[in-house]
């Protein structure tokens, strides 16, 4: 018998960076085993390289997007541990941006793809994972504030996130009856790559103007609040989304404000920390120039 049959599982998608990475960190301080999937390689060799986690700790490169990706990723937790009994459907991407009327459709819809389908890809192959372990499991969605109110986020990564929480629900629902909770976090303006671009200290003056709490939201608080659903101190919770913001909803901000004045004059898609660089197309109000 292995020494890792009654380690606890959690497989974490977008686990090279970011929210994700602070959420495999904080599994592996507990005890649990974790697999990561994310697209970009190079992280994923940096957190193997860095993270002192022995055999407890596995790497797979996945597009979320991909429905044999996914279930790779799950026949691997299964295969290398033993058991799953966390998937956190945590992969996604800023997405396509810019006025809605210069969007196209091939970026509306990678962003659906990174965003939605991956999730609804996880908690398919998970689910059916955990149904066949017969022991219950959770599952934990990575949502956002963008997708509870409008001028949170760009127009289809709002979208996305709404369809998230929506499908947290549903799925809650479908799952009871196997002892699987499923539950959505919501962060808000979280100090990542994500968020800044590059630039951290892009972020800190308008942050200040919208968020009440005065402490910047980083992505350990967002990871503690991913463990506690993943634990039976959460036991009774399901179907909900927790939001973890500094009160940003609280204070119905316009969370956009500061973005939009350069977003008019471009639109494209921004790829997140996959690896891949954003793709930008630059235009002119004609108009203006008349």
């Amino acid at each position: 018998m292995s020494s890792l049959d009654h380690t606890r599982v959690a497989v974490v998608t977008g686990g090279g960076g970011g929210i994700g990475r602070a959420a495999a960190e904080r599994f592996l301080g507990e005890g649990w085993s974790v697999l990561v999937g994310d697209l970009n390689e190079a992280r994923g060799a940096s957190l193997l390289a860095e993270l002192d986690a022995g055999d407890r700790l596995a790497f797979l490169p996945v597009d979320v997007a991909e429905e044999t990706d996914m279930e790779a990723l799950i026949e691997l937790a299964v295969n290398r541990f033993g058991r799953i009994d966390s998937m956190c459907n945590n992969a996604g991407i800023g997405g396509a941006f810019g006025p809605i009327t210069e969007q196209t459709v091939d970026a509306w819809d990678a962003t659906f793809a990174v965003n939605l389908r991956s999730v609804f890809l996880g908690t398919k192959h998970a689910g059916r994972a955990m149904i066949a372990q017969g022991e219950g499991g959770t599952i934990v969605n990575t949502a956002s504030v963008a997708g509870l109110t409008g001028g949170g986020g760009p127009q289809a990564y709002s979208a996305t996130k709404s369809g998230v929480i929506s499908l947290t629900q549903s799925t809650s629902v479908e799952l009871a009856e196997y002892r699987i909770r499923v539950n959505a976090v919501c962060p808000g303006a979280i100090y990542t790559e994500l968020l800044h671009r590059g630039k951290p200290e892009r972020t800190d003056s308008w942050r200040a103007e919208i968020q009440p709490w005065p402490d910047r939201g980083d992505a350990t608080a967002i990871a503690d609040v991913m463990y506690w659903l993943s634990t039976d101190e959460s036991r009774f919770v399901t179907g909900q989304w927790v939001v973890a913001d500094g009160g940003l909803l609280a204070a119905t901000p316009r969370l956009m404000a500061h973005d939009l004045a350069h977003m008019k004059s471009m639109a494209g898609i921004a790829w997140g920390n996959t690896g891949k660089p954003a793709e930008v197309r630059r235009f002119v109000d004609d108009a203006k120039n008349v």
